[in-house]
Parts: C-alpha cells; structure tokens; sequence
C-alpha cells in the first residue's frame, strides 16, 4: 500500500513514514492529499467563514516564557498600552467593517487589573451588544474571570502548548505552572466561558 493510501486509510503513520512521505511525493499525490484534506474541511467545519477583530491591546508582560517574543526580559521591545480609548475606536473601526466579534488579547500586563480589565468589556458590551467579546490575556484568579465573566466577556482563549510537565519546563520559568494553567482552563469552563486552548508546535523539545 503506498504511503498516501495508508495515511487517509488508517490516519496515521509512524514518524519514519511521515518522514518518507514528506520527501518523496510526487505531483499526484499531493493532489490526492489536497483533496482528502477539503473533503475532511467540509465534512467538520462546512464552507462558513467567520472572522474576528483582533485586538492586540498591550505587549507588556510579567512573565519571561523563553520562546516568546514579548517576554518580560526582552530589552529590545518598543512596549506600547492601548488606551480604553483607543480600543472602542478598533471596535468602532471594525464593527462599521463587518466584524461581529472582538477579540482583545495582550500580555500578562498588571496594569490592566480586574477593574480596568472590567470596565473596557463593560464599554464594550454596552456600545455593542451584537458581539461576542473574546479575551486573550492570560492566567488571572477565579475571581478576576468572574468580575469579566459578568461585565459582558463571553470566549476566552489559553493556549496551554503543550500538556507535557517535561515540555513545558523547557519553554518557560521555575515560577510558572503548567498545573495552574490547566486549572486557569477548567476554572473558566466552569463558569460558562467558551474555552479556547491549543498545542505550540515546533517548540524547544518538542520532541518529549
């Protein structure tokens, strides 16, 4: 059985297969590949495309993850905060566009506490009740995702990245926990959030 049979067969492959697909497909199975793939799209997820306003509100953060760019210790940032202000506009901006939700996401940035953080979903909110109301901006306290929870926030995402204790000592500092993370996730399912996590691929140790 070739390769690319085997694959949309079984859905799986050892890595020395992968490996051996990736280098050796010619024109025609690519094209049998890249139609699986639609058939797959459409079968789960149909022709809909739905798109949101991203919002990146602050590259401040407190914690130092190594892979990212807007960690705490890197010094060659040009760090900016938007303004409540500033953020209605973007939401402004993109509602007259089409865009129905907003998706405000930053770094772990202290100087948006809960009542900040509270008060711009609540402005939100209120100018357009239409719109589901995304947040991006890390690991906080019940607490804090419940003040958010009830000014109007309806999604949050948190990527977790990886789900292994190893893996994940590789990407970040001794004070961060992947235990706490994945507590953060439950915490907000718990209280009616629709959760967002997901998987970084190609990071350091990737392969634990």
């Amino acid at each position: 059985m070739k390769l690319v049979e085997k694959l949309i067969q079984n859905r799986i492959l050892s890595k020395e297969e992968f490996v051996e697909l990736l280098a050796n497909t010619d024109a025609e199975d690519r094209e049998i590949l890249r139609k699986e793939a639609v058939r797959l799209r459409e079968k789960y997820y149909g022709h809909d495309v739905y798109i949101r306003g991203l919002i990146e509100f602050t590259n401040y953060c407190r914690n130092n993850c190594y892979y990212c760019g807007i960690r705490r210790d890197n010094r060659h940032l040009e760090r900016y905060r938007l303004t409540k202000e500033e953020i209605l506009s973007c939401c402004e901006s993109g509602y007259r566009l089409g865009y129905r939700t907003f998706v405000l996401q930053g770094g772990e940035d202290p100087w948006f506490n809960d009542d900040r953080m509270e008060d711009i979903v609540r402005s939100i909110r209120t100018a357009y009740p239409d719109c589901a109301i995304t947040l991006s901006v890390g690991e906080r306290s019940r607490e804090s995702y419940q003040r958010l929870k009830e000014a109007g926030a309806d999604r949050y995402l948190l990527r977790h990245e990886t789900a292994n204790e190893a893996h994940y000592r590789k990407l970040h500092p001794e004070e961060m926990s992947l235990a706490n993370r994945k507590e953060c996730l439950y915490t907000l399912k718990e209280l009616g959030y629709q959760v967002g996590a997901g998987f970084m691929g190609g990071g350091a140790g990737a392969d634990i």
